[in-house]
């Protein structure tokens, strides 16, 4: 027997709902069981919510949302109503939700289901009670429905969608129009239910003008009109204008926000309306609801909008004529209100053709914030302006932040305030990139072959906690085709992430998203899409995907964003187009690594700038031997010698082939030697590991000092052992 048979044989009917497209469409059958003609039937959800008594539709939303949250079988009991709001059956739904997809913060999901007519209990027997209500439970029903949306909805467009939707217990409005009144005009800020153009006389009126919406405005009182008689006698003029939209009733009611009147709102109506004393109770409170709603999203707009546009003009124009460089920059608030936020990033021109990149953030969500932030950037500018090296220019800003700190808290309550920053001194010619920080999270480079690496950066206290702190430099260098990125802590750490798992969250963006640094632009920039690489980033923290990679820290408040790139393009700088294929350099997947005598602390990070650079070898013991070897030959510098430890590893040769290098060098003179330690020695083991463990291992003399090195190899047997 075919499915259709069996449906038909048991009355059953079945409908899908599309929550993308909000259409729910019927079978012949259950548009049969709705009161409807029996043939396929697509409703829009207003529409849809129109058939069914408002108790129970509130009812059912409720077990729709648990369905979608949990992906579960549900089944509920609904009345079906006609046009006046009489029941005239009760159905009983089976339904299961099948998510799709992420869209705009919310699940997008299908309901597809059943739907069967519960048949009325025979006299004597003990079925079930069906479900009654009179009208008043179900205007208090929609009421806390419609009260609950427009409560949800946070813009203006949003407010009018929800009033758009709204479907009234019993008098389902056709046409839907939302006034302002702005100085002697008055507008229509939103419509529902009318063609294209089919609006234009009443989109701007004056406000004497003989329309019903202009005097509610005016006088503050509703006004209802049952006919088209009363329209036509009253408003004669206007009545032109609406007679060929078909109406039979209308209601024009102020919109009165903590006793000042900030509009109309109009609801039309194709059937003929009383407007009794119930109904009127209902438009009044749907009236109050909406004036709330909007007068909500205007202030949110209105804050919104000066929270931008204060950040924005405090961010710079970025420098696009860097030879053999490009830059892309994102600022993004993610407060509330005027939760002006302390994020900022800056571009300083230097002497000589280069530039200062500096990245910082203010402690702080609030306009003292924003205010510190823009006095410590023009700080930074000057500072960086005058010359001085990037630890200097740090620990000028820092006093100049305690200073106003000390300044503004003398005799008050106010909390002193400190900010985070990164300040970085680039040479574009060379690509060398000397960096100072102060409590700001490390940069990361993306190399050649599109491995990320968090390169961890010496660094001193926060700007403004202690006036004489020391911000001592690093160097590095930003090889052809390597791209940089810094940011502030709200790119890595918002969706509850620390450091370390926000930094793995964005691992894969950094490295999947596609970056053509191998040709020139004219101006000697690289042709690569870094504005892209900056959107991406943005849309894995901001984006629908970013709800399901929550990190350990889930109270973590969400913080403004600040982000800048800086790529260096494959090919001598400035060589422009006319470099040719000739100037293209092969990528090499490398990292160096400097370790003072005074840091051994930094033997943990050269661990694990190994195993980062190694994050795709298919043999983790190999791995697992690298980090063992660097560990022990950076140790015995920092042991036996009196001067640094300079680390170089490097993988070249293609995949399945590919060799990893490590070399260590330092300034002594005295070479290693192997050794034979007893079973209680705490050294000496050293040579006999990489021995054991290297495919390729040796030490090269130097005119001052020396190079330990070791080779593992993807393939078997590759490489020769070197005593």
């Amino acid at each position: 027997m075919r499915t259709e048979d069996v449906l038909a044989a048991t009355a059953t009917g079945l409908w899908h709902w599309d929550d993308a497209t909000r259409i729910a469409t019927f079978d012949a059958e259950a548009a049969r069981l709705l009161g409807l003609p029996a043939t396929r039937t697509e409703l829009t959800d207003t529409a849809t919510r129109a058939r069914f008594h408002a108790v129970d539709w509130v009812e059912f939303q409720g077990i729709i949302s648990l369905a979608v949250a949990e992906g579960i079988l549900v089944e509920a009991r609904l009345r079906v109503v006609d046009d006046e709001g009489r029941v005239l059956r009760t159905v009983r739904t089976r339904s299961r939700p099948q998510l799709r997809a992420a869209v705009a913060g919310r699940m997008d999901f299908v309901l597809v289901g059943t739907v069967q007519e519960v048949p009325e209990p025979q006299s004597g027997s003990a079925a079930r009670t069906t479900v009654t209500g009179d009208w008043r439970r179900n205007r208090e029903a929609f009421l806390l429905d419609a009260g609950r949306a427009l409560a949800e909805a946070r813009s203006t467009a949003e407010v009018l969608r929800v009033a758009a939707g709204l479907s009234m217990p019993g008098f389902e409005p056709s046409g839907l129009a939302v006034f302002s009144g702005e100085g002697s005009r008055v507008r229509v800020i939103g419509h529902h239910g009318y063609a294209p153009g089919s609006a234009e006389p009443f989109l701007d009126l004056p406000m004497d003008a003989a329309y019903p919406a202009a005097e509610v405005i005016r006088t503050g009182r509703a006004i209802y009109l049952p006919a088209p008689e009363d329209y036509r006698r009253r408003f004669p003029e206007a009545w032109n204008d609406v007679a060929h939209f078909g109406r039979q009733s209308w209601a024009f009611l102020p919109l009165i926000n903590a006793g000042q009147i900030i509009g109309a709102w109009m609801a039309g109506f194709s059937v003929p309306v009383s407007f009794s004393p119930d109904e009127r109770s209902v438009l009044t409170t749907v009236a109050r609801m909406l004036a709330q709603a909007l007068s909500r999203a205007s202030v949110h707009e209105s804050e919104r909008e000066l929270t931008v546009g204060l950040q924005r003009s405090m961010m710079p124009t970025l420098q696009q004529d860097i030879p053999g460089m490009a830059v892309a920059a994102r600022y993004i608030p993610t407060g509330g209100g005027l939760e002006v936020g302390g994020d900022w990033y800056d571009m300083i021109p230097l002497p000589l053709g280069r530039i200062a990149l500096v990245i910082g953030d203010v402690q702080g969500h609030d306009v003292r914030a924003a205010g510190l932030m823009g006095q410590l950037r023009i700080a930074l500018r000057a500072y960086a302006s005058e010359g001085h090296h990037p630890d200097a220019v740090l620990s000028r800003a820092s006093r100049f932040l305690a200073g106003i700190n000390a300044s503004e808290t003398e005799g008050d309550e106010a909390e002193p305030r400190f900010a985070t920053c990164l300040y970085i001194e680039v040479d574009p010619e060379s690509g060398r990139l000397d960096i100072a920080r102060a409590g700001h999270p490390n940069p990361a480079i993306r190399l050649g072959d599109g491995t990320m690496l968090v390169r961890n950066t010496a660094g001193g206290l926060p700007l403004g906690i202690d006036p004489d702190t020391d911000y001592p430099t690093t160097r590095l260098v930003l090889e052809p085709g390597e791209t940089m990125i810094v940011c502030t802590d709200g790119l890595i750490e918002t969706g509850g992430h620390d450091l370390d798992s926000g930094w793995d969250r964005l691992r894969g963006v950094i490295e999947g998203q596609p970056l053509d640094l191998t040709g020139t632009c004219p101006d000697g920039g690289p042709d690569g899409d870094l504005e892209a690489l900056a959107d991406a980033l943005v849309q894995a923290v901001h984006g629908p995907s970013s709800h399901y990679t929550t990190g350990p820290l889930l109270d973590r408040r969400e913080d403004d964003i600040a982000v800048l790139l800086l790529a260096r393009a494959v090919g001598p700088a400035g060589a422009g187009p006319a470099a040719g294929p000739a100037a293209v350099q092969r990528p090499v997947r490398r990292t160096v690594l400097t370790i003072a005598q005074a840091e051994p602390d930094r033997i943990a990070e050269a661990r694990q700038q190994v195993r980062d650079l190694m994050h795709d070898w298919p043999d983790e013991e190999q791995t697992d031997s690298a980090v063992l070897m660097v560990s022990e030959m950076v140790t015995n510098v920092l042991v036996h010698t009196d001067g640094d430890a300079v680390l170089i590893a490097r993988i070249t040769g293609d995949p399945g082939a590919r060799c990893v290098r490590v070399d260590v060098s330092d300034s002594s003179d005295e070479l290693p030697h192997r050794r034979h330690p007893g079973e209680m020695a705490s050294s000496g083991r050293g040579l006999v590991l990489m021995e054991i463990l290297a495919g390729a291992w040796g030490v090269d003399p130097r005119g001052e000092g020396k190079n330990i090195w070791f080779e593992l190899y993807e393939k078997e047997g590759a490489g020769v052992t070197v005593g």
